[in-house]
């Protein structure tokens, strides 16, 4: 099956040499069809079959950051931020994230992206039915549905790109996923991680440049972030 995605990243750009290294990074990249840049607004457009996370790994390679505005149409995208409920581990809990995209009418997209985990050990995604993440993944409920598979190195690290038919992005908003070792997804463990899915802003949908909430700018807040695990 042939899929395309369109992404929008905001990058620190400052002039056309930015935009040709970012340019060239990008063409690197398997699976980019486009590659869009505005220099002006600082953003960068791209789409294809490529994974957001290695797009953002391409856009780093080459000494800038990068932050996902929006992907996808409206309405079809969702977040979750994967986090530990291991009482040792509660000063750092963020292990991972998954972005879901919707793809077609039939198919869903999961970039999924973990560290801080066990090494050397292949871990299973799955869809809860429920949403209580109060005892972390022992409060989730029964499986909603299996995602697959990622197996993670010597560092803890991992990151896979699934495609999924039969996943509406709609009936996933408030469900939990759960990213631990059993491979039929049906027991669950406290090493196990966990998060909630929330909406996640489509294609243009995102402008915002400073947050209302906190008053800080999106790269203060990609600071933030980035000592949380959550990038």
């Amino acid at each position: 099956m042939s899929i395309s995605l369109k992404t929008v990243f905001a990058v620190p750009l400052h002039c056309k040499d930015c935009v040709e290294d970012v340019t060239s990074a990008l063409n690197k990249v398997d699976g980019i069809k486009t590659v869009d840049v505005d220099l002006s607004k600082q953003l960068v457009s791209v789409e294809g079959s490529a994974a957001p996370s290695s797009i953002v790994r391409a856009i780093q390679g080459t000494g800038r950051d990068a932050i996902v505005r929006g992907s996808g149409d409206p309405n079809s995208s969702a977040v979750c931020i994967l986090e530990t409920h291991e009482p040792s581990h509660n000063a750092a809990p963020v292990r991972g994230l998954a972005r879901l995209v919707k793809a077609s009418p039939s198919s869903t997209l999961v970039d999924l992206t973990l560290s801080g985990m066990r090494p050397r050990t292949t871990y299973f995604a799955s869809i809860r039915a429920g949403g209580d993440i109060s005892r972390g993944p022992l409060s989730t409920g029964g499986l909603y549905k299996s995602i697959g598979s990622v197996t993670v190195d010597e560092q803890g690290a991992g990151q896979a790109f699934i495609v999924k038919d039969d996943l509406p992005i709609w009936e996933l908003i408030g469900r939990s996923m759960v990213v631990g070792v059993d491979k039929d997804c049906k027991k669950m463990f406290l090493e196990d991680v966990v998060g909630v899915i929330a909406r996640s802003a489509g294609v243009w949908e995102n402008s915002k440049t400073v947050c209302s909430c906190s008053g800080k700018t999106i790269w203060e807040e990609r600071k933030d972030v980035v000592s949380k695990g959550m990038a």
